[in-house]
């Protein structure tokens, strides 16, 4: 029927159509009505068998909701599983037998949950205990189908009830136990009124609008991925001594399992690693506020470190700070040419080596605090440096 079709799911009766509209390529995907054979690896089926009816078609599928179709000629809405009725009681509600249901296709367990997050729904009861009956199967689904699934909870805007319905259902402890582990997690009261580090990092979660970049999104929810480990309950009170570097290594490895991206995984752990820098912002030398203030995406920073505050003791004069000197602190005094190279020190009779690097640093931060501006007093800082 179409000229120009392209056959990307056939075994699955899923073509794509390509059309010219107005100057503009329009596809459509196209999917035949069918009914599907045994699953046996929880995922897609050993085969499928082509239909005419609509009806059977949609008992196939997962979710009610999901289960409505519009009649393109009539505009009619064909409803064979109860879907608007869910639809106007907010229910997440597994067609036919939720085990059934959720076996076919493990990951339909996390969709569940970040449908009634996204939706502010409810799942439906009998769905939901089929949702903790089969959680710990769900390591049959790929690690990158589980990661993208978590990264659109994080993102759409509802994250926290996103994250309290996976602890609720079991699923947590299987698809990220590192936070799981947050439970229960006591912090000192003086900084930490809120509670536990899981009641911290969920008043995070809550702060994260629809849109967010995921690499932020991530990095709040490992920021203090490292305190179950580093709990130490006092004397005095409690601390979390090298929290960050354990934290570093935990966003890591979950990285890794999860098959981030080498950018991404860069970033979120970038953010797990600096978040507590804020704390030192107002007595900074001013070189090494900028060189702060070069870290990739420093909005990012900023950011976490703001429902890091509000999720705590809400004091946000550090982060007024900072954000005020990033604002008024131009780029080209953050990221300056710089007045001496190793080249330069080359020229001027040096010998490379290992000194190199502390020459070039000992210049380049006077000149980002302002104590030299031309390659003649680089030189001459350098030169009393070696006398001395």
């Amino acid at each position: 029927m179409f000229p120009r079709t392209f056959a990307v799911g056939a075994h699955f009766g899923v073509v794509l159509v390509a059309d010219e509209v107005d100057g503009r390529e329009i596809v459509t995907e196209v999917a035949t009505f069918r009914s599907d054979e045994a699953y046996t690896d929880g995922r897609r089926p050993e085969s499928v068998k082509f239909s005419e009816s609509a009806e059977e078609d949609v008992v196939r599928r997962d979710f009610t909701i999901n289960g409505m179709l519009l009649d393109p000629q009539t505009g009619t809405v064909l409803d064979y599983v109860g879907g608007r009725a869910d639809l106007a009681s907010k229910l997440i509600r597994a067609i036919g037998d939720p085990v059934q249901r959720l076996e076919e296709d493990k990951l339909r367990m996390l969709r569940a949950v970040r449908f009634a997050a996204r939706f502010d729904f409810e799942i439906e009861p009998r769905t939901e205990a089929a949702v903790r009956e089969l959680a710990a199967t769900i390591h049959q689904v790929s690690r990158e189908r589980i990661r993208d699934e978590m990264t659109r909870m994080l993102t759409e805007g509802r994250a926290r009830r996103a994250f309290e319905l996976l602890d609720r259902t079991g699923l947590l402890k299987e698809v990220l136990p590192e936070i799981d582990r947050l439970h229960g997690v006591e912090q000192p009261p003086e900084f930490h009124p809120e509670g536990d580090v899981w009641a911290h990092t969920m008043m995070l979660l809550e702060q994260l609008p629809a849109g967010v970049s995921a690499t932020l999104a991530w990095g709040a929810l490992l920021h203090d991925v490292g305190k179950p480990a580093t709990f130490q309950p006092g004397p005095g009170r409690i601390r979390f001594n090298g929290h960050v570097e354990v934290g570093m290594r935990i966003a890591e490895d979950i990285g890794r399992r999860l098959r981030f991206s080498n950018e991404e995984l860069t970033q979120i752990v970038a953010l797990v690693e600096n978040h507590m820098r804020f704390g030192d912002v107002e007595r900074m030398k001013a070189s090494t506020l900028k060189r702060f203030f070069r870290l990739n995406q420093f909005e990012q920073h900023l950011a976490l470190h703001r429902m890091d505050c509000l999720a705590s003791h809400r004091d946000l004069t550090l982060y007024n700070f900072a954000k005020a000197k990033y604002e008024e602190t131009p780029s080209e005094e953050v990221r300056p040419a710089l007045l001496l190279t190793g080249r330069d020190l080359i020229a001027a009779g040096y010998k490379p080596g290992p000194e190199f690097k502390r020459l070039l640093a000992l210049a380049e931060d006077a000149q980002l605090e302002g104590r030299i501006r031309t390659k003649q007093e680089a030189l001459a800082l350098v030169a009393e440096s070696k006398q001395g």
